[in-house]
């Protein structure tokens, strides 16, 4: 379970602290698939940051299954969790080949010894994982990731992601760069691999239909508080036009 309890966090701006967080608390349930939806400035990214540790609290706690995690750094952290982020161009590495890649991610807090780094014995499963994808990847294990296209890449991300035994997954506007097609696929993909796996999830998107179509729960936040929470049947009775007119509304009380 990730926890987040009575959580402060500000930011300095060029004229004044705006206060995001205060007294902000959120948990997330053993292999739950939370979509979180929101404007711009309301708090999604950075409660992802808080759960990955690239940014910490100015107070309260963060939790992972019970043990106290709030000082604990983002390299650490990523042992338990797999990210998969907007940029295309993030979570692999451009001037290296698909097979190195992914074998860094196979060795991820692993002893490194004088060995060589790509342990062939392990191309064919890695082959396996990438066909998943249904992208064709399999047959362009020695090829740059660099070359590769967004949706192959990000595809990989979410490969890589998920190579390790994980305990979380979070997910930052992982399709937003990418045309409608390969979008789908990309969640389609996201989907088998989190049901597969039964992984504990955070999804942020932008997409309304996305976070009603996946995922057993629904989050919408404005300005550092949760104005929607619905799961299980809740979440499955809403509709899009629900979702959209909560949200049009708080867009126009705030002036957008």
């Amino acid at each position: 379970m990730i926890e987040l309890q009575n959580v402060y966090k500000s930011f300095v701006g060029r004229v004044d602290v705006v206060k995001l967080f205060e007294d902000f608390s959120f948990n997330v349930k053993d292999g739950s698939f939370v979509s979180i939806i929101g404007s711009n400035g309301s708090g999604k990214t950075t409660l992802l940051n808080l759960v990955c540790g690239s940014i910490a609290p100015d107070s309260g706690k963060i939790l992972f299954d019970g043990s106290d995690f709030t000082s604990v750094p983002e390299y650490k952290r990523s042992m338990y969790i797999g990210r998969v982020h907007q940029n295309p161009q993030n979570g692999t590495c451009p001037d290296l080949t698909i097979v190195e890649n992914m074998a860094l991610a196979d060795n991820k807090g692993k002893h490194y010894g004088f060995t060589p780094a790509v342990n062939r014995k392990r191309i064919d499963y890695y082959k396996e994982l990438v066909s998943e994808c249904g992208m064709g990847l399999e047959n362009r294990m020695n090829v740059k990731v660099g070359s590769l296209s967004g949706g192959q890449r990000q595809a990989l991300a979410l490969v890589i992601a998920n190579m390790s035994d994980n305990k979380f997954l979070v997910l930052d506007e992982h399709t937003a760069a990418l045309d409608p097609k390969t979008s789908e696929n990309i969640m389609t993909f996201t989907d088998r691999i989190v049901k597969e796996k039964g992984i504990t999830t955070l999804m942020v998107t932008h997409n309304l239909r996305y976070a009603l179509e996946y995922g057993d729960r629904i989050v919408m936040m404005h300005e550092g508080k949760i104005v929607l929470d619905k799961e299980g049947e809740e979440k499955k009775a809403l509709n899009i036009n629900d979702v959209l007119g909560l949200f049009n509304s708080i867009s126009i009380e705030c002036g957008n």
